[in-house]
């Protein structure tokens, strides 16, 4: 019961990381708000939740909320609703996030990029974690906490955050603004005197949906998981728990001496390999 009585907000909660987190926050004692756009997945994600774990509450661990982490006017929503109800907030997961090959028409490479899907990918990606931060830090000021307890504000950016993405720009700029961000919150938290820490996660190659689009199906999906796998220093993908654990320990009390740090779950990728743009033959 490592967030016992915590109460924890999770967007982009409806699959995978976000998912998993949730899942497994309630696993440890926290009341959980999923949050998501899509409110059929993340209703159901949330009705599993309650049903699976209420022989351990005495009412329902989980609830969901819809949040559209890009619109001021969700978060102000979400924040009334969070105050009404908890009387503040605890924990803060930013995981909502769009790579832009779906949600846009694109090009996202640095000579063609479209400016519409450049906006659009920041506007989830980036505008969504500033104007979560900003929304937590409202609700977790003033919220009193146990001697060597803190809230904690925890965004999940990215490998991309750290290194150049050749067809992917927006997407590494937005997650590479998430991840200085999460500095600066930490900074202005620490210099305010509030009890609020901020960190950032920063995974790589973990399976989610979000790969389904790029890996293909059935025996050609094997075969580009195992292409990936062999440039991990590890061998193999990473799973939405290896990312989750990283947010618990981010989240928990066991961390209360870390703030405006990052920690990477890529499997090693980072450690010392060299990334080499692919050329054309053209």
């Amino acid at each position: 019961m490592r967030l016992f009585n915590k109460v924890a907000l999770v967007t982009g909660a409806a699959q995978g990381i976000g998912k998993a987190i949730a899942e497994l926050f309630v696993k440890e004692g926290a009341i959980v708000i999923l949050s998501d756009i899509n409110d059929d997945k993340g209703k159901q994600v949330c009705d599993d939740i309650n049903i699976t774990r209420q022989q351990w509450h005495e009412s329902k661990p989980a609830e969901y909320l819809h949040l559209d982490v890009s619109s001021e006017r969700d978060w102000q929503h979400a924040a009334q609703h969070i105050e009404q109800q908890y009387h503040g907030l605890d924990i803060l997961v930013n995981n909502a996030g769009i790579t832009g090959f779906l949600e846009t028409s694109g090009a996202h490479d640095p000579e063609h990029l479209d400016m519409a899907s450049w906006h659009k990918v920041h506007q989830v990606n980036l505008d969504g974690v500033a104007l979560g931060c900003k929304t937590a830090i409202a609700l977790m000021k003033n919220r009193s906490t146990d001697e060597g307890s803190n809230a904690s504000i925890v965004n999940i950016s990215s490998r991309s955050g750290m290194v150049g993405i050749p067809l992917a720009a927006a997407y590494a700029s937005s997650k590479a603004g998430v991840r200085n961000h999460s500095k600066s919150v930490a900074l202005y938290c620490a210099q305010n005197g509030y009890d609020i820490r901020c960190n950032s996660i920063h995974p790589a190659a973990i399976y989610t949906p979000m790969w389904d689009a790029m890996l293909g199906e059935a025996a050609a999906r094997k075969e580009a998981i195992k292409a990936i796998s062999k440039d991990i220093p590890l061998g193999y993908m990473g799973g939405v728990m290896d990312v989750a654990y990283a947010a618990l320990y981010l989240a928990s009390d066991e961390s209360k001496y870390v703030t405006g740090t990052e920690l990477t779950i890529d499997g090693g990728i980072l450690a010392g390999s060299t990334a080499v743009p692919a050329h054309s033959d053209e």
